[in-house]
């Protein structure tokens, strides 16, 4: 996993420009006992995260405040980084004729729906520690 070492919780990476939703999403996540790097409304600040720590994986919106997250899902999943997308303009079917290994989901999701992708993403996470 990317940021565990022993007694280390999961990190999970979130993009969303949306604040209301962002806040949820960071909040549903830490209340599973993840670690939550942003949220971040944008794309480039969260190159830079990525930069010092890969998370074990990510939940991305796909239209940011600086632009379409699509470079940064790229470099994630080069990264073997599970992604979760959470778009509310793009339907998931979409997302996932170009990320096939991706989970998706369609704003709003229900948040047991959400939860269970979470855990799903955090068992596929390739990621190599650093």
């Amino acid at each position: 996993m990317a940021s565990q070492a022993a007694g280390e919780r999961p990190t999970v990476l979130v993009v969303e420009d949306e604040f209301i939703i962002a806040l949820d999403l960071a909040e549903t996540a830490r209340d599973l006992g993840f670690d939550v790097e942003g949220p971040f409304g944008g794309k480039q600040a969260a190159f830079r995260a990525i930069e010092e720590c890969m998370p074990d994986f990510a939940i991305l919106d796909i239209f940011t405040e600086d632009g379409e997250v699509y470079p940064l899902a790229d470099a994630l999943t080069k990264a073997g980084v599970p992604i979760i997308f959470h778009s509310g303009h793009v339907p998931p079917a979409e997302v996932q004729q170009r990320y096939p290994d991706a989970r998706a989901a369609a704003k709003p999701c229900p948040p047991g729906d959400l939860i269970e992708m979470m855990k799903g993403a955090l068992g596929e996470s390739h990621v190599a520690t650093h």
